[in-house]
């Protein structure tokens, strides 16, 4: 179960910051830029590696994370 949640906090921060980056960039007139939204995404994925990457993997993708669960790869239920 540690596994999952690791994941599903990974996956959730990467997708919550990276989307609000690109929604905050559209709201101010383009003022984040590409670069800042590439840096958003990236220095999430760094930050989960390194905070949930022992646990489960740092999978960070909801497809490989589906997959993932479907397969039982995780082991999430025992």
């Amino acid at each position: 179960m540690k596994k999952c949640g690791a994941e599903f906090i990974g996956t959730f921060a990467l997708v919550f910051a990276g989307t609000g980056a690109i929604i905050i960039n559209e709201a101010s007139g383009g003022a984040i830029t590409q670069v800042g939204i590439a840096l958003t995404f990236g220095l999430v994925v760094l930050a989960m590696i390194y905070t949930v990457g022992d646990i489960s993997g740092a999978h960070l993708n909801p497809a490989v994370s589906w997959v993932s669960l479907q397969r039982d790869a995780f082991h999430c239920v025992t």
